[in-house]
């Protein structure tokens, strides 16, 4: 059977040097049961994991304020099956798992753990970095009514040290019916790409990176300039 892999990272924005942890991760018991291989439940217990640990950095750094009730509180929202049935339609994985329990429907839970095991695949793959892109830019963020304005947020951010972002002009690559945007953002000193299938969505996601960047770094002052002489 064929396996659309080229077509998959094309949707969650990740190229993989070992193809199979793609498969894997899309793979049902059922189907692996039946012509042989692993199913994606290793991943999935791997993915939880990950997927908690980003979730808790994002929490932490972007909100210095927020208690840890607070925080747990919020994060159970953003990973409860809900949220993560709803970031796997979003991308339609679920119309790529390779299953043989023929026309019953899948439950909520195997839907579910397809994101976790996508987490978990890019993790092993890419490492650390790769797998916080990916939850970052297609975990569903406003599950817990989250604000996630990250231009708004990133504005905010600059506006203590008297700095403004600077976008690049947006670059527009594939078909005409489902275009892919690119640009990049810049401000003290760092700078962060940015893609989305719209010229806003790309910029969200470039200013969500550098933030991230600019807090991970502690930029909590504005950056010593040379004195003219």
């Amino acid at each position: 059977m064929h396996f659309p892999v080229i077509e998959l990272e094309e949707k969650i924005g990740y190229t993989f040097r070992n193809k199979s942890l793609l498969k894997e991760a899309l793979t049902h018991s059922s189907y692996a049961h039946t012509h042989g291989g692993r199913d994606n439940e290793r991943l999935e217990y791997l993915g939880d994991s990950v997927l908690q640990l980003v979730i808790t950095e994002w929490q932490f750094l972007r909100d210095e304020k927020a208690s840890e009730g607070k925080m747990t509180a919020e994060r159970q929202k953003l990973v409860r099956e809900e949220a993560l049935i709803s970031a796997v339609q979003a991308l339609d994985l679920d119309k790529y798992l390779l299953k043989t329990v023929g026309k019953q429907k899948i439950s909520d839970k195997t839907v579910s753990s397809i994101f976790e095991a996508v987490v978990a695949a890019i993790y092993l793959d890419g490492g650390y970095k790769a797998a916080k892109k990916f939850v970052l830019e297609h975990g569903n963020l406003n599950a817990a009514n989250v604000s996630v304005n990250h231009k708004g947020e990133v504005q905010e951010f600059l506006a203590k040290f008297g700095e403004e972002p600077i976008y690049s002009n947006p670059v527009k690559t594939g078909k005409d019916d489902s275009p892919i945007f690119y640009c990049s953002v810049s401000a003290m000193g760092e700078s962060a790409d940015g893609e989305g299938k719209t010229i806003k969505q790309a910029q969200s996601t470039a200013a969500a990176r550098l933030l991230w960047e600019l807090q991970k770094k502690g930029r909590k002052t504005p950056p010593k300039t040379k004195k003219n002489k």
